[in-house]
């Protein structure tokens, strides 16, 4: 009985304890609120962006648009949710390697930050427009540099 009762209290606390880090009505996926203090990785550039992963255009220029933004997208949120599957920490991971350009989701982020913050805009305001879905507009195909 006691092995019953102590059974019951720890599966209570688990889903307390983890109902802190689930809430679905505010489910914002991982950013860092100020600039990085450290160097961050490098975005992939050059050759590194040829091969089978960027047959389109448009993959090469959210990279090259990334690159040029890369502290600002430390800052902002990936709604494909990469940092519960992949451990991203921000939009900024996904340009380090490849996921940015297999994901749609990533790329269009990517320019709708490179856009916003060539309008001037603050990382703090980029990232209201990241979660109100505004990044889902851009159209890829046209993107260019």
């Amino acid at each position: 009985m006691k092995r019953l009762f102590g059974c019951a209290a720890l599966v209570l606390v688990t889903l307390a304890a983890s109902a802190q880090f689930y809430n679905p009505s505010n489910d914002i996926p991982a950013y860092n609120v100020a600039p990085p203090t450290h160097a961050l990785p490098p975005i992939l550039s050059g050759s590194q962006l040829s091969g089978p992963n960027f047959t389109h255009p448009y993959q090469v220029a959210a990279y090259k648009m990334a690159a040029q933004v890369s502290p600002v997208l430390h800052q902002e949120p990936c709604y494909c949710h990469c940092d519960r599957a992949m451990g991203h920490n921000s939009l900024h991971s996904c340009f380090e390697v490849l996921h940015g350009a297999e994901c749609s989701t990533c790329m269009k982020e990517g320019v709708y930050t490179y856009r916003q913050t060539k309008l001037g805009k603050t990382p703090a305001q980029i990232r209201a427009g990241i979660e109100r879905g505004e990044w889902q507009a851009i159209d890829l195909e046209s993107v260019h540099l």
